[in-house]
Order: structure tokens, then sequence, then C-alpha cells
């Protein structure tokens, strides 16, 4: 049961380059489909929803890293500071502020991404480009904060044509390492999903986040 699940991490692995890492974005797959992912080799689990990722969790003790790439709200922050190794979609110093708080009672550095609004869609969380780099300083300015790179959704469109979003993600992400702020690790350009990531990899992305890739359509 599952072997499409193992065949297809297989293929993944084979085909993209050992430097970039695999997200498993895991929203609404079962315990055993994300059991046989992380047996073929998956490390890094991806999840949406707060409540998920505890049952989940539960039953999958020690297996991989969590990280959240859902939208956060500022009740979830604590729960998701205890549950998740490092988030990915921090959009605001309200958000970048409370992590902090619990992340310091919890004695904990917390590796975040700012997520990038980069095609400016009003539906669409994320920080808009100008913006980044006020909060990349804001952030490095946290104790208990490890800012650790950007992530990118990009617009609805074929994959070739997120081509110029992100090398524009790229470009904000290099001048952010430019900067040398203080207590800050930039190392991760998360950008890419089941239809774009080879895009995304030829534009500078080194993580992706691959859902349908990997378990294949949800039924």
């Amino acid at each position: 049961m599952y072997q499409h699940i193992r065949d297809n991490v297989c293929r993944l692995r084979a085909e993209i380059p050992p430097d970039i890492a695999i997200v498993a974005a895991v929203k609404g797959r079962t315990v055993d489909e994300i059991t046989v992912a992380v047996d073929a080799g998956i490390n890094i689990l991806g999840e949406n929803y707060i409540q998920e990722t505890e049952t989940t969790r539960f039953d999958l003790p020690g297996r991989g890293k969590w990280h959240f790439i859902g939208h956060l709200q500022l009740n979830k922050v604590k729960k998701a500071v205890e549950l998740f190794d490092l988030i990915q979609t921090v959009d605001s110093i309200a958000i970048a502020r409370s992590i902090n708080k619990h992340a310091a009672a919890l004695n904990k550095i917390m590796p975040v991404l700012i997520e990038v609004n980069i095609g400016r869609e009003p539906q669409k969380n994320g920080v808009l480009p100008e913006n980044v780099f006020d909060l990349a300083r804001s952030i490095a300015g946290l104790s208990n904060l490890r800012l650790s790179g950007l992530m990118t959704m990009g617009p609805n469109m074929p994959a070739q044509e997120l081509r110029p979003y992100f090398a524009s993600t790229r470009a904000i992400y290099e001048e952010i390492k430019c900067l040398c702020l203080p207590s800050v690790d930039i190392r991760y350009l998360s950008m890419g999903m089941s239809d774009s990531y080879r895009v995304a990899i030829k534009e500078g992305a080194n993580m992706i986040r691959l859902g349908t890739a990997i378990f294949g359509p949800r039924r």
C-alpha cells in the first residue's frame, strides 16, 4: 500500500540535487501516508494547521523536523512555537514579537522565514517586497528568533510565468544576506511547489514544498 509515495520520493530524490531541502506538505494527509514518506527519505514535514500537527506529531514521535507553512494567527503562536522546528510564514512584526515572547518562555531559539507577497496579491498573506528589509532588521533585534531566510508562494499561474517572481524573491534574499545583520543566519530560500519546483530551483530556491508530487492527488 502507498507504493506510489515510495516511488515518488525515490524519483524526486534522484531528480533534485541533494542540497535542495524537500518539505513534504502534509495538510490533510493520513499518518500512514506521512509515515511512508518519512520511511522513504523525507525528513522535513510542512503543516498548515496547528490542530492537525498536534495529532500527527503525537502519532509520529521523533520523526523528522516540522515546519509551519500556513498563515499564523496571533492566538495560535504559543502552540506553534511549542510544536514546530521552524516557522516559514512570518509576515508582521506583531507575529515576530509574539513568537519571540513564547520562544523565550521555552528557552528556545526559533528559526523563522519571512513570507514575501512577491505578487502583491491582496488576497494573500506575506510582506510586500519593499517592507521585507525593515521586518528583517526588526527580527534581527529579537533575541529568541533566528531569521533564516525567505519564503514565497507566487501568484496562481503556469510555472514558467512564475520565473520573474521567483527571480525577484531571490534578489531580495541576496540583498538581505549582504546586510550582515546580527544574529541572522540566512540560509533558506523556500519557493516552489509541486507544479513549479523545477522553475523555482532554476531561479535559486534551495527549499521546495511538495504535496501532490509526493502523495498524489487528494482522494
